[in-house]
C-alpha cells in the first residue's frame, strides 16, 4: 500500500515538492556557511519524494531553535505556504485527503526542519 501511495504521490505533486526542497538545498549550498542547511534540505527532498510510511519526530535544543529561526526567515515560510496550499487543494476531494495530509506534514517540517528526525514506520 505504501508503494502505491508513493507512486500516486509523485504524480499528485510529490515530484514538484521534492524539486522545491532540492532547489532550496542548492541555494543554501552556494555559500560555505549554508552547506549544513543545504544537506538537510536534500534529506527532506528525499522524504518529500516518498513520504508514505515515514513519520517525523520533532525535537531539538538551542542550536536547532536558532537555526530554525534563520531558516524560517530565509526559506521556510515560502516552502510551508506552498505545501499548505497544495494540501488544501488536495483535501477538497475525498480521494486527495491522504495526499493533502502528507503535504500538511511536510509543511510543518518546512517550518521547523532542524532538530527533527525522519523515522520509517512499519
Amino acid at each position: 500500500m505504501k508503494l502505491l501511495g508513493n507512486l500516486l504521490w509523485c504524480l499528485l505533486g510529490g515530484l514538484v515538492s521534492a524539486l522545491s526542497w532540492a532547489l532550496a538545498g542548492l541555494l543554501w549550498c552556494i555559500t560555505i556557511v549554508g552547506i549544513p542547511v543545504g544537506l538537510q534540505c536534500f534529506k527532506f527532498a528525499s522524504l518529500s519524494l516518498f513520504p508514505f510510511g515515514k513519520e517525523i519526530i520533532f525535537a531539538g535544543g538551542a542550536p536547532s531553535v536558532l537555526l530554525n529561526i534563520i531558516w524560517l526567515l530565509v526559506s521556510g515560510l515560502p516552502l510551508a505556504i506552498a505545501h499548505a496550499a497544495w494540501g488544501c487543494i488536495l483535501c477538497i476531494t475525498i480521494i486527495g485527503i491522504p495526499f493533502g495530509l502528507q503535504f500538511f506534514k511536510i509543511a510543518r517540517l518546512a517550518l521547523l526542519p532542524f532538530g527533527s528526525r525522519v523515522v520509517t514506520v512499519g
